[in-house]
């Protein structure tokens, strides 16, 4: 298979899945490296596909439905579970976590984070590595964007943080 198939193959695969797809999974799929199929991505990307990579792999997001929200936290790590359990127990997924640095500028973690489990598996990955969440740059301070069904939903999260003592507000 010739790179340029490769790479058409990659974006269906992506296109097509409902869970983001790893790596490792695509290097095998094709027999070639990881390395190849992060090249491929990056060229991918440059073309002009819109794929994100999350911690469980890479997925070309589809249009959010409902109301997309940010809002702003503080905490320390200890408290990352609780945040995020009772964002998405309200019905509502993080699509993200924003920081902002003072060097860089704004950096974005994309997380897609929906339900109980997926929260689990990231924490799982946070503390089988030796990185630490973006909010530790910040003394605690992050933003989330959340893509809730409506409203009520949203106003939910925010409740359920405001009782955390986590929320931020303006």
């Amino acid at each position: 298979m010739r790179a340029e198939e490769r790479r058409q193959a990659i974006r269906e695969i992506l296109q097509q899945s409902s869970q983001p797809v790893s790596a490792t999974a695509l290097a095998c799929r094709f027999s070639v490296s990881r390395q190849i199929i992060v090249g491929d991505i990056a060229l991918l990307r440059a073309a002009g596909a819109e794929i994100s990579a999350t911690p469980r792999g890479y997925v070309i997001l589809p249009e959010t439905s409902g109301l997309v929200r940010q809002l702003a936290v503080q905490h320390g790590g200890a408290q990352m579970e609780s945040e995020l359990n009772a964002i998405v127990d309200q019905g509502c997924t993080v699509l993200d976590v924003i920081v902002e640095h003072p060097i860089y500028g704004q950096l974005t973690g994309p997380l897609q984070l929906s339900n109980r489990y997926e929260v689990r598996q990231f924490l799982s990955r946070c503390f089988q590595s030796d990185a630490q969440p973006l909010s530790n740059l910040t003394e605690g301070i992050h933003l989330h964007t959340l893509s809730c069904p409506d409203e009520a939903a949203y106003a939910r999260a925010r409740a359920a943080l405001a009782e955390m003592g986590i929320l931020l507000e303006g």
